[in-house]
């Protein structure tokens, strides 16, 4: 059996099997989507692809720019054909959580930007009902604490600013994170999505839903793609 960080590596370069000639793609964030970046910019070089790339964190934006892959900010991408991504869940309806790397306001914009989405995981990120995975929530550093008591009315469990009082996580975009124990129970994330982002304070919430058109998945078994049959590709 091939190893969970091979079959990961074989993931991420699939899912560029997604990507073509002329495309402006949307470079997502994450340790198993590294693996397509480094793939895209292997595209560039030896099958002469032409595609620029959109970053959705410092993080990812650097490596693209070590690897050689054009690039372009975000306020002057306009549409993008295709986003790939990773994730933190993801269910039965191609909705997911993401936001564990703490870009999550960035790649929903990308994503939402996109004509198409690729998700690139694992199979531990495959569940029934979201919420296992604690949901982050982008919050004004300014109003984190109303926002924290506002949202755990709501959130069965704890609700923790990332990284605690003393040195909180701070994001790209300077704002910092909640993370929500829900547990396995956003059966409605849609709803659950509207009424976190209602709340004064929230910059951003990390359901996607409705965005995800398919899911290259690193499994005990190899790698396999599962298409969204409501997705747009």
């Amino acid at each position: 059996m091939a190893s969970v960080e091979r079959l990961k590596e074989r993931a991420g370069i699939e899912a560029c099997h997604f990507v073509s000639d002329g495309m402006a793609l949307g470079l997502g964030t994450g340790s198993t989507v590294r693996y397509s970046i480094i793939e895209i910019a292997r595209m560039i070089e030896q099958d002469g692809i032409d595609v620029i790339g959109v970053p959705t964190s410092e993080d990812t934006r650097k490596l693209a720019e070590k690897l050689g892959i054009p690039l372009l900010p975000m306020e002057q991408a306009g549409t993008l054909d295709l986003t790939i991504d990773g994730a933190d869940e993801f269910d039965n309806n191609f909705d997911l959580i993401k936001g564990g790397g703490g870009a999550l306001t960035r790649e929903k914009i990308v994503a939402l930007a996109s004509k198409s989405m690729v998700v690139v995981a694992d199979q531990s990120k495959q569940v029934e009902t979201l919420g296992e995975f604690d949901l982050p929530v982008e919050v004004d550093p300014m109003q984190w604490e109303t926002v924290h008591n506002e949202i755990s009315s709501l959130c069965p469990g704890p609700v923790r600013l990332r990284g605690g009082e003393q040195e909180p996580f701070v994001t790209d975009n300077k704002g910092v994170i909640l993370d929500c124990a829900f547990g396995p129970i956003i059966s409605s994330p849609l709803a659950l999505e509207k009424r976190i982002r209602g709340i004064p304070g929230v910059v951003e919430v990390g359901l996607f839903v409705g965005i995800c058109d398919a899911v290259v998945l690193a499994s005990s078994e190899g790698v396999s793609t599962l298409l969204n049959p409501i997705g747009r590709l």
